[in-house]
């Protein structure tokens, strides 16, 4: 695998399987995302698990992790492919310097000749809405997300967070309760994690949890549904 050292970020820059960057995390010994291709992840996670299985005009997106904005930018590409009007908010602890992120090739493998919108991304003011499209709206919160306040009517959540194991402050029972309570009726929460404590947690807050094939390299991920107070796996 290529790596390309940024030692003064704290970086390392590495090409995944499917041609599109990473980042890792040595202090953490952890990835941004898969070393078997990051935007297949995204996509497969994210995309095609989470926003393809709403049906609805307008959708309100609320990400746990900003981080790369990999899963920002697929969602801003699709919403304007489909003509669905999206309200994208997402909320980061520690935002990545923009040095870094001018050197991730997601424009170049996405959205060819796209790097502009990308960059719109990072460059878009925190704390706002901040209008990036026609149809995608972007509000960036930098906190704690178990202190944040969630907005109401969440249709949909990207929880990608690092995993429970490197980051288990954000993996806990009161999170995913107040999660529950913010989403709309029939709301979704897509997350590459399948770990059984993980989906008995997002039961136990009222969710409907799916194991659902993963993507490349991962044999399961887990998808849960706001319908009622059915506590449940299928």
């Amino acid at each position: 695998m290529k790596k390309e050292n940024s030692a003064s970020s704290g970086f390392e820059l590495q090409l995944t399987a499917d041609g599109s960057h990473t980042l890792y995390v040595p202090a953490l010994e952890e990835h941004y995302h898969s070393v078997n291709g990051a935007v297949q992840e995204s996509r497969h996670v994210f995309i095609e698990a989470g926003l393809h299985q709403l049906h609805q005009e307008r959708i309100t997106v609320f990400e746990v992790g900003f981080g790369t904005g990999l899963n920002a930018f697929l969602t801003l590409l699709d919403a304007g492919e489909q003509g669905i009007k999206v309200l994208y908010r997402a909320v980061e602890q520690y935002p990545l310097p923009f040095d870094m992120i001018r050197r991730l090739n997601y424009g170049d493998i996405v959205a060819p000749g796209n790097d502009a919108s990308f960059l719109s991304l990072h460059e878009a003011e925190w704390e706002r809405d901040v209008p990036l499209s026609d149809g995608f709206v972007l509000h960036k919160m930098q906190g704690d997300l178990n202190r944040c306040e969630f907005p109401p009517g969440i249709d949909l959540v990207y929880f990608d967070a690092f995993a429970p194991d490197k980051q288990p402050e954000v993996w806990n029972q009161p999170l995913f309760e107040r999660l529950y309570e913010a989403m709309a009726p029939e709301g979704i929460l897509t997350t590459y994690c399948a770990k059984g404590s993980v989906r008995r947690m997002m039961q136990a807050a009222g969710f409907k949890v799916e194991r659902i094939p993963g993507p490349p390299g991962k044999r399961e991920m887990l998808r849960a549904r706001k319908s009622g107070k059915n506590k449940g796996v299928v």
